[in-house]
């Protein structure tokens, strides 16, 4: 006998089977959208299971990795920040390594660098703000992925990977406060 339980997501088949004496064989298939079960069944006078189920590892890891993956999205960047005091004034040019920033914005107090999904994976670039004679000054940041919250604005700085002829992506405030060189 089928019958089902649950709705939505949580819908369950059930497969339910009653002997209707001992010494009985037979063999039962059940097909599912991702496997096939071959099952031998044998009824006797006193076992019995009341209930067989199935658990794969795998499957309850990636279902796991989702949720944490969600609830990472929907976390605050930051504890205290507020969208009406975002602005989005930074302009982001360069090279186009993998890492490279999809925006910047600060909150009138510090600046938040936002890297694609998964950067925590590869090589982080260390940050350096461009002082007034152009030179590039390192700068304490720190990494909440995705994004680099660094303790203060900034007019121009550097996210630098791999020496001389390396990647260099610059972050530029474009309300004619950066500071060319």
């Amino acid at each position: 006998m089928n019958t089902s339980s649950g709705s939505g997501a949580d819908l369950r088949v059930n497969v339910l089977v009653k002997p209707i004496r001992s010494g009985l064989k037979t063999n039962l298939v059940i097909t599912t959208s991702r496997r096939t079960y071959l099952l031998e069944l044998t009824s006797t006078d006193k076992t019995w299971m009341a209930s067989v189920s199935w658990e794969y590892p795998r499957d309850r890891m990636l279902a796991l990795q989702r949720q944490a993956q969600a609830a990472s999205a929907a976390a605050p960047v930051d504890s205290g920040l507020s969208l009406e005091n975002l602005r989005f004034r930074y302009a982001i040019s360069g090279s186009n390594p993998p890492w490279k920033p999809l925006r910047a914005f600060d909150d009138g107090a510090k600046v938040y660098i936002q890297f694609p999904a998964g950067i925590a994976q590869g090589d982080l670039p260390p940050l350096f703000v461009i002082g007034a004679e152009g030179d590039g000054q390192l700068v304490n940041y720190r990494f909440r992925s995705p994004y680099y919250i660094v303790d203060r604005l900034f007019g121009a700085a550097e996210l630098r990977l791999g020496g001389d002829k390396g990647d260099v992506v610059r972050i530029e405030r474009t309300d004619g406060v950066a500071r060319r060189n």
